[in-house]
């Protein structure tokens, strides 16, 4: 009997007792290939010597110090580190260090509201977010996603957040519409719902680049985030990137919104930053954020005991120097398409595929009941859930989630495997998701 609380109170968990690159070992000895990073968190595997001696030697210099007494060197440079790499238009910026993607979220939806009452817009409460999404467990980051079974237990303790559909191409996109329309009509879903709220009540628009475990690794149609900037900024509205998952390396750019062409104006970070060798996430602010503060009251009206931990954020800067030295975006754009091709051959056939979507090595199987009419199984056949088990089964860990089509129904399976990933392991992670699908829907008929 355990003493942990555990996520399932009556569940037997194995104990893991050590990791060997891209795999993780229980107390029997068994491998287990790690093809979600737990949730898109490991992307240097597991036994990185680089960051574990980066993590040690801080901690003979010192390990925690409260920062409104001090700074610290290895905050300090990532911190530059971030800025320096951030979508052009952010200006210079700045960075906050928090612990988790959670804190993260609360700490920039504070962030936005502080840069309008130091401008003088007291007005400005109101958020926009997207649904499905998930933005962090805490509560006003749960109030904050757009995802119906995950905010219902709590929905009396949330604080009231607007939401439009998100760009889910594979339901949403209408027989004969072009991306480019799909994409500006899904966008000015957000035009409509500012001007119906009042321009000048609304904060913030809030959106993952790339959605994650809520929408399975859906990326934008071209476009989509070009239109939203505009959008924004017509209104006064911030836009709040959240790249907690999908951010860091992990769809084959530093910051998934490169690839959109554009920068927001607050971005969440966490996952990737510190591929899970200490709790860390990160608050981006650009540089017109700043100004306002700085110009204002030149205080920052949000702090916690753990920010810019010296320990933490010098296991991250390790884990982004490894990144960069070893050109691991290249590897993670190379393995992702290799990836990509594999599920396709492996999968894209299956009469229970109903998508199979992603970008660099963020990619998920969407499963349905009927290709034809894209019907979803019942939430209550657990069908991701089992997909997980049986994939555990063989070796394999990959993440489930269910709900993409209405917040309850809608079975994907999340893969995120590490950049660091051999073309072999790629191949076998494709042959096992495939196995575990295979397995699963034959228990269902049993």
């Amino acid at each position: 009997m355990s003493s942990l609380l555990h996520r399932l109170l009556n569940a037997s968990l194995p104990i893991v007792v050590g990791g060997d690159g891209n795999y993780l070992i229980d107390q029997n000895g068994k491998r287990y290939l790690d093809a979600c990073g737990g949730a898109a968190v490991s992307c240097l595997g597991h036994d990185n010597a680089r960051v574990r001696a980066a993590l040690k030697a801080q901690i003979d210099r010192v390990a925690f110090a409260h920062t409104s007494f001090f700074t610290n060197a290895p905050a300090e440079e990532l911190a530059r580190f971030l800025v320096a790499r951030a979508p052009r238009g952010t200006g210079a910026g700045r960075v906050m260090f928090l612990g988790s993607g959670s804190e993260a979220m609360e700490a920039a939806l504070k962030l936005a509201r502080q840069y309008h009452l130091e401008r003088g817009e007291t007005a400005r409460h109101k958020i926009i977010a997207r649904a499905p999404s998930y933005h962090g467990n805490t509560l006003g980051a749960l109030a904050t996603g757009g995802h119906a079974g995950r905010r219902a237990p709590f929905q009396p303790l949330l604080l009231e957040v607007s939401h439009i559909d998100a760009a889910y191409s594979y339901r949403m996109q209408k027989d004969g519409e072009s991306d480019a329309g799909f994409a500006y009509r899904m966008a000015n879903l957000l035009d409509e719902r500012i001007r119906e709220l009042g321009p000048e009540t609304v904060m913030a628009f809030v959106a993952e680049p790339v959605v994650g475990a809520s929408l399975g690794t859906q990326p934008p149609p071209e476009g989509y985030f070009k239109r939203i900037r505009e959008i924004c900024d017509e209104h006064g509205v911030l836009f709040i990137a959240d790249e907690v998952m999908c951010g860091m390396g992990r769809t084959g750019s530093l910051f998934a919104l490169e690839q959109e062409g554009i920068a927001a104006d607050i971005t969440t970070l966490a996952k990737g930053l510190g591929a899970g060798y200490q709790p860390i996430a990160a608050v981006l602010a650009a540089e017109k954020v700043i100004a306002a503060i700085q110009d204002g009251s030149g205080l920052l009206w949000n702090g916690h005991t753990y920010m810019s931990h010296a320990v933490a954020t010098a296991g991250a800067l390790a884990v982004q120097n490894v990144i960069e030295d070893e050109n691991l975006l290249e590897h993670v754009r190379q393995r992702g398409e290799q990836l990509r091709k594999a599920l396709l051959s492996r999968l894209g056939e299956h009469p229970n595929t109903g998508d199979i979507r992603g970008r660099g090595l963020f990619w998920s199987v969407e499963l349905v009941r009927d290709r034809a009419s894209k019907e979803p199984f019942p939430a209550t056949a657990r069908l991701a859930q089992n997909i997980q088990k049986t994939a555990l089964d063989r070796g394999l860990m990959c993440y489930p989630a269910q709900g993409c089509v209405n917040g309850t129904d809608g079975d994907h399976v999340l893969l995120a495997p590490a950049y660091t990933s051999t073309p072999g392991e790629i191949d076998r992670i494709a042959e096992l998701t495939a196995a575990a699908v295979s397995a699963a829907l034959d228990l269902m008929e049993d």
